[in-house]
């Protein structure tokens, strides 16, 4: 229920926090059958966010298991379809935890849901693929194993940027991958390390590999051309947007870089806070302009604050 409820709103909320999400094909959006996204990891829980706003039926992510925790907590990821996985550098005697969650995702496979997993299991801020863990494969293999039928689709995610608000993201779906692939699915080590290597070998086509410093090569990649006419009508909105929105960006910022700024969370923390926090700047301002004038005008708030912060974000600077 709690998924539901916030996947509209994050729809809206991210149409205005990104310029652009571009995808190679969305024909997996409506996807049939049981389905498994094995996923790069770069941008902490930003990344889970995109691919459940994108995809129409809901997507369960799996997430390191040291969030959960505290008790309340891991109840609200529950209920946002969240699953914990355990590192075995999170403490060996949690590990078992490990073998309830894929249980519960081979249930989720036999009703032919999605399952979204980070395959590199450990999110960084870079561009670049790293090393696979086996957990892809072992999911991947215990549910054929079981005669569940379920497709992993190699997924490449790219951001222009880990910092900047208004970013451009690229998503790349790859060929999927079924049992067809293998001669048996059996879960042993040559099974296991053939299944990486095909991952591997698709994601490398998918995830986009920059050096951190080469700024003239990320920006000749991800830039987008943005034409004049559309800054000139855009250019009003964007200042009164940018202006009108100062009081609620300017302190989520600050506090998500004293407390974020030092690791690989601040961008996606500073999407969830803005997340949560925009409605209430919303009826607040709603109530100022009720007060003042104390007619149906205040309803439109609603359309045409977002409407300036989209404005703004479109045609700010890119890099």
């Amino acid at each position: 229920m709690l998924y539901h409820f916030f996947k509209i709103p994050a729809r809206l909320a991210i149409s205005i926090f990104c310029r652009k999400i571009d995808v190679n094909t969305k024909k997996y959006y409506s996807h049939k059958g049981p389905l498994l996204i094995a996923s790069n990891h770069p941008n902490s829980f930003l990344d889970a966010i995109i691919f459940c706003i994108l995809f129409n039926r809901p997507v369960y992510s799996l997430a390191r298991g040291d969030v959960f925790k505290n008790k309340w907590i891991g109840k609200i990821l529950f209920h946002l379809n969240i699953l914990p996985v355990y590192r075995i550098s999170e403490g060996a005697e949690n590990l078992n935890v490990n073998y309830d969650t894929f249980a519960k995702c081979r249930e989720i496979f036999k009703k032919n849901g999605i399952v979204l997993i980070f395959s590199e299991g450990l999110c960084i801020n870079e561009w670049k693929l790293r090393a696979l863990k086996k957990g892809t494969a072992r999911l991947a293999f215990s549910s054929w194993d079981e005669d569940i039928d379920v497709t992993v689709l190699p997924a490449g995610i790219n951001y222009q940027s880990f910092s900047s608000f208004g970013k451009n993201i690229q998503l790349n779906f790859g060929n999927p991958i079924t049992k067809n692939n293998f001669l048996t699915s059996t879960t042993d080590g040559k099974n296991i390390n053939g299944f990486n290597e095909i991952l591997k070998t698709e994601l490398q086509s998918l995830v986009v590999e920059k050096d951190r410093k080469d700024l003239t090569g990320i920006r000749n990649h991800f830039e987008i051309n943005q034409h004049a006419a559309k800054k000139i009508i855009l250019h009003l909105p964007a200042i009164t947007g940018k202006w009108i929105h100062a009081p609620l960006y300017l302190p989520v910022k600050k506090l998500a870089l004293k407390y974020f700024g030092h690791n690989d969370h601040y961008d996606s923390v500073m999407v969830g806070a803005l997340l949560l926090t925009y409605p209430i700047y919303l009826t607040i301002i709603a109530c100022i302009f009720y007060s003042l004038t104390a007619s149906w005008f205040w309803l439109t708030t609603f359309i045409i604050l977002p409407f300036l912060a989209w404005s703004f974000v479109q045609i700010k600077k890119q890099f």
